[in-house]
């Protein structure tokens, strides 16, 4: 491995010629352009819409900010920003603003660089450490941003206020010559924004009024929720015109994009020797919640759904499956639709409600969305279980492919699911019910017993979405009869109270 030069003067020699940190970023983004390298791996369904964008502020060399609600990578993306920079960045040894060796900034180094001349020792700082961020919360000083003079410094040195060396610098001045991002800007008081203005336009800072002007290298970058980033919000106006960019991010606009994020961040790699299968219908129907939600009256759209919900939601179905795998001592599973509700509590800590929905609850909520995400997928592979009318021009009285199933079940008979039945038991249960495994294997192609156990359930699940089945949930147990004779039972249980 080369040897980094360790002094000025070997920096000199070495050919080494600074840029501005954006400069730098530009010159890299261009340089991965030209070789076609990912420029954001691991970002998922924004190449169209949003790495635009981003590659546009680069190129342009500008200061930035994304706008998007809860769970849409904005974190993610900030902090891969560091991957534009250079791998490592000389720096004068001992600066705490990261000084650059060819023009110091701060009197410390402007001094120590006339005294020791090519001499001046060099630090190499590694890229990951020249992004910073701090999450904008009220309590937040322009001290902790910018920096303050320390009264324990100047008497411990015994320096006069007038000396430079007793200002003790913030962390955006610590984060000079790097990326420095705001996590949502708009929380930050008014009195601090304003103390942002002067970085943002003249890239300098100022303590206390000291009489010092230190020139900033910095991009700036923010985050924020749309909501809050408006004249009616909480961002000062002179702000706001002063970042260069708005990005707008968003949540999956498409199933299969949805399904390689949870796929992606999902913890599904167990440490154990459980095989888990898990067939496509069922993980559309776990990201159908996600967009269903998006959707809902009872949920607040201005707070969002975020991406978590979905990666929580298959994280605790494959915990069930793993439950269920000790318990049997079985080792190749599946999951089942009655896992859902047993996964509820990864639904309702990431959905905020409007009134109506506090008015039903969390759990009948997620309960509801639960239910629409298995009816929309349903719809997406069986025939539509609603009989069309009769006419001249479609005279067919031909039967539906589900009246065997529900003439099983208008004599009398019912089905009772669990999530801890060993799958002997799962299989059974369901392989009972009068035509359910041959619609199961005719639009679904199950492949293999447990595949076809779960379809089974999808579809009974599915026919009660579409009310043409009866469906209690009692503690773990999920009861599929007679739409008719449970709502007579309910009458009589009724009346005899």
């Amino acid at each position: 491995m080369k040897t980094r030069p360790k002094t000025l003067g070997e920096l000199k020699k070495s050919g080494y010629s600074p840029l501005s940190v954006k400069e730098e970023m530009r010159r890299n983004l261009i340089n991965m352009l030209k070789t076609n390298s990912p420029l954001f791996p691991g970002i998922v369904g924004y190449d169209k819409t949003v790495l635009p964008g981003l590659r546009n502020a680069i190129l342009s060399r500008h200061d930035f900010i994304l706008l998007g609600l809860r769970g849409q990578a904005k974190s993610r993306i900030l902090r891969s920003l560091v991957s534009f920079l250079d791998e490592w960045l000389p720096a004068i040894e001992g600066c705490e603003i990261n000084d650059n060796p060819f023009a110091p900034a701060c009197h410390r180094c402007q001094s120590l660089s006339l005294k020791m001349g090519d001499n001046l020792p060099i630090r190499w700082i590694p890229r990951e450490e020249r992004y910073q961020e701090k999450l904008a919360t009220p309590d937040v000083t322009i001290a902790d941003l910018i920096g303050d003079i320390d009264p324990i410094k100047a008497a411990t040195q015994r320096l006069s206020y007038s000396d430079e060396g007793v200002i003790h610098y913030g962390i955006i001045p610590r984060t000079n010559r790097g990326i420095f991002a705001i996590n949502e800007l708009p929380d930050l008081p008014p009195r601090i924004q304003v103390g942002l203005l002067n970085i943002m336009e003249e890239k300098d800072i100022q303590i206390r009024g000291f009489p010092i002007r230190i020139p900033l290298d910095i991009l700036m970058v923010y985050s924020a929720n749309p909501e809050d980033y408006t004249n009616r919000g909480n961002i000062i106006t002179p702000l706001k015109d002063r970042i260069d960019s708005q990005i707008m991010t968003h949540y999956p606009l498409t199933i299969k994009d949805a399904m390689t994020i949870t796929s992606q961040e999902s913890w599904l790699k167990r440490d154990n020797d459980i095989e888990f299968n898990v067939p496509v219908f069922f993980k559309e129907i776990i990201e159908e919640t996600a967009f269903m939600a998006r959707k809902s009256e009872f949920i607040d759209q201005k707070s969002g759904v975020s991406v978590r919900m979905t990666i929580n939601l298959m994280e605790n179905i494959y915990s069930n499956m793993e439950f269920r795998g000790i318990l049997n001592g079985e080792k190749e599973l599946y999951p089942r639709i009655c896992d859902l509700q047993t996964a509820l509590t990864a639904m309702t800590g990431k959905m905020e409600l409007v009134y109506e929905g506090e008015q039903e609850g969390s759990i009948l909520v997620a309960r509801k969305i639960i239910g629409q995400s298995v009816k929309k997928v349903f719809q997406k592979y069986f025939p539509s279980p609603i009989s069309k009318p009769r006419s001249l021009k479609n005279p067919s009285n031909e039967e539906s492919p589900y009246q065997p199933i529900l003439d099983w079940f208008a004599t009398g008979h019912q089905v009772n699911v669990k999530d801890t039945f060993s799958f002997e038991e799962y299989y059974t249960a369901l392989d009972q019910v009068q035509g359910l495994r041959k619609i199961t294997l005719d639009y679904l192609k199950a492949g293999t017993p447990g595949e076809t156990a779960l379809a089974m359930e999808f579809a009974l699940d599915g026919l009660h979405q579409f009310s043409l089945v009866s469906k209690r949930d009692i503690e773990s147990t999920s009861s599929y009869r007679d739409m008719l004779n449970d709502m007579l039972d309910h009458v009589s249980d009724q009346g005899k109270e």
